[in-house]
């Protein structure tokens, strides 16, 4: 996890009231191994409403992208999806024809991915390739539909837009790379955005402008806004709500303030305990996770964490028994721990 201060600036708040926009059912994803399927996505629940904001945190390879790749039917051949429901605004993803589900990746959801160079061809500038999305899904001519790419590189604050529609992506720095996909994202109003680390090896003073510019999308535009970060200072200050996963498993899940003052899963506090904050000493040494992350091949039997867990102490149903998502002190506050009541005193240490 990113060594950032969790403390950083207050929360933003409550959720906005209502249903969710993005609602993703017991979703399962799995690739084919060498001794059988592996299951890298296991029995995922989330939602999202309009005009909030959910962060998703975990290590590497704890399924966060592949989660909302496989929501968007964009996993990698030959994984697939083994089960679940994914509705947007009711309709179930999963079900529709792939000519259906194109058209609505953009018009109704969207996605900004890891790598802004990746993400935009290098031969075509970026006025063309942000009117190729307008004109694929309207009846734009040409000229509109520039007019509308060089207001939508204003609109995320690319300078000068109408000299800079004609630059090619590698005119461009890494923020503004980042911008550019980001206007290519919203370009047809989606009701969900989904950014994949928009951060990623961008200086901390572009990462707040970044993240700056989301948020008043969604306050803009009431957009539900998915934010998959390793950066707990950025959910702290961004977020409404956390889900926290390992092992392809939600962890737990809940709102911002539920999670960062009461942790309920021992992974939880582990990654706070493994991070600086504003009132650490510089001296100070931080307590590291011991072990590595599992490997997604070669789960144990039980709970995931417990091989590196400090709660579990070799207990037997930690060993054996995988721990369904248990409603806490607060309903909408879940964690997947068979001894979530253990960690309230332990919790304060975060």
């Amino acid at each position: 996890m990113t060594a950032t201060s969790t403390q950083a600036a207050p929360s933003p708040g409550l959720a906005p009231a209502g249903g969710p926009v993005l609602d993703i059912r017991n979703l399962s994803t799995q690739f084919p191994g060498e001794d059988g399927p592996v299951t890298v996505v296991s029995d995922v629940s989330i939602s999202v409403s309009a005009g909030e904001t959910l962060a998703v945190v975990g290590e590497s390879g704890s399924g966060k992208t592949v989660t909302f790749l496989s929501s968007l039917g964009l996993v990698a051949k030959p994984g697939r999806v083994t089960g679940g429901q994914v509705l947007l605004e009711g309709t179930d993803l999963l079900k529709l024809p792939q000519g259906e589900l194109r058209r609505l990746r953009g018009q109704r959801i969207s996605m900004v991915f890891q790598d802004p160079l990746s993400g935009l061809n290098p031969v075509f500038t970026i006025g063309d390739q942000i009117v190729e999305v307008l004109r694929a899904h309207r009846r734009m001519s040409f000229r509109s539909a520039r007019e509308e790419s060089i207001r939508l590189l204003a609109r995320v604050h690319i300078p000068d837009p109408q000299r800079r529609i004609d630059d090619y992506p590698h005119q461009f720095s890494g923020g503004m790379r980042q911008r550019a996909l980001i206007a290519m994202a919203i370009a047809l109003a989606p009701k969900v955005l989904i950014a994949d680390e928009p951060t990623t090896a961008l200086d901390v003073t572009v990462q707040a402008q970044i993240l700056e510019l989301l948020t008043e999308l969604r306050d803009d535009t009431g957009m539900a806004l998915v934010l998959i970060t390793h950066d707990l200072g950025l959910v702290a200050r961004y977020a409404h709500r956390v889900c926290v996963m390992y092992g392809g498993r939600i962890a737990e899940l809940g709102a911002l303030d539920d999670v960062f003052t009461a942790p309920r899963h021992p992974y939880t506090i582990s990654l706070f305990r493994s991070i600086p904050h504003l009132d650490t000493p510089p001296e100070a040494e931080l307590t590291p996770i011991e072990g590595q992350p599992p490997n997604p091949a070669a789960l144990p039997p039980g709970c995931a964490f417990e091989p590196r867990c400090f709660q579990a102490r070799g207990r037997n149903d930690c060993k054996t028994i995988v721990p369904p998502r248990f409603a806490t002190t607060k309903p909408a506050h879940l964690s997947a721990c068979h001894h979530w009541r253990e960690l309230g005193d332990l919790s304060i240490q975060t």
